[in-house]
């Protein structure tokens, strides 16, 4: 049963991080290396376009990261926030991403391809370790304890579609080393909301990101609201695709949507 916020919060008086991180943008020295490498005019445009609703700089801080860490990225997709961490992990730390079996058919080929592509010829992708994770995992993704840091960027949704959101965050939990952190980004529901409906709006409940991973065995540290959208409601006819970048219903309603922006999105933090 999925438990409720309030609880969660009187029971770990967990740190709640309500304001925005925006003025690290601001204020930061440019000496900064993550500030470097989310600024990286090497980026793709089309990416760096989506700063403003993703935050990369200040999501990233939360997470509480440093160059000389050993990252693992969980599903890493397209390599929007690889193209940031591989060169900011480059010098002094190791990158170190799951990516969809390139012997898969379909999507799961194309995208793994297309990643492998960029990993070859893109230099901002030097040094990415790309491993081959199934879902549910079927084998560890590194050798145990041997991870800093675990992120991962929206991909809930489509491990709980599949049954699989516990064991993955399972497999995070047994890759970091004791007192190493699990970062989560998310797409989230309303609470209250069924699992039929989270399974397919892509969208997740807080509370129950939460509940499983506290069920696997990580300690919530702090929550932040700095990738949070009041504007999305969260009910769209094609679920969270409705929105940008996806406008699943392409140019219907597109100013709507357009207006709306980006998911409404929790950014949590654990630690092992």
């Amino acid at each position: 049963m999925v438990i409720c916020m309030k609880k969660i919060f009187q029971t770990f008086g967990l740190l709640i991080i309500t304001g925005s991180f925006s003025t690290f943008s601001h204020t930061a020295h440019h000496s900064d290396a993550l500030l470097d490498a989310v600024n990286n005019p090497e980026r793709n445009i089309k990416y760096s376009a989506r700063d403003n609703f993703r935050n990369p700089y200040e999501t990233l801080s939360f997470f509480n990261i440093k160059p000389t860490m050993n990252v693992l990225e969980l599903a890493a997709g397209g390599g929007w926030y690889t193209e940031i961490l591989a060169p900011y992990l480059k010098e002094n730390g190791q990158l170190s991403v799951t990516h969809y079996n390139p012997e898969g058919s379909g999507y799961y080929k194309r995208s793994r391809d297309a990643y492998d592509k960029k990993v070859s010829s893109n230099p901002l992708f030097d040094g990415v370790k790309v491993i081959t994770a199934e879902t549910p995992p079927t084998d560890p993704f590194t050798e145990p304890e041997t991870q800093d840091l675990v992120v991962t960027f929206r991909n809930l949704h489509n491990w709980l579609a599949r049954d699989a959101m516990k064991s993955v965050m399972q497999e995070a939990y047994n890759s970091l080393k004791i007192g190493g952190h699990f970062g989560v980004v998310e797409h989230r529901a309303p609470e209250g909301s069924s699992m039929e409906f989270m399974k397919t709006s892509g969208y997740v409940s807080q509370s129950l990101a939460i509940e499983t991973a506290l069920e696997v065995g990580f300690k919530l540290i702090a929550t932040s609201e700095v990738n949070a959208n009041p504007k999305d409601t969260a009910d769209h006819p094609k679920g969270v695709w409705t929105l940008p970048p996806s406008y699943r219903l392409k140019d219907q309603d597109r100013s709507k949507y357009e207006n709306i922006g980006e998911s409404d999105r929790m950014t949590l933090l654990f630690k092992k």
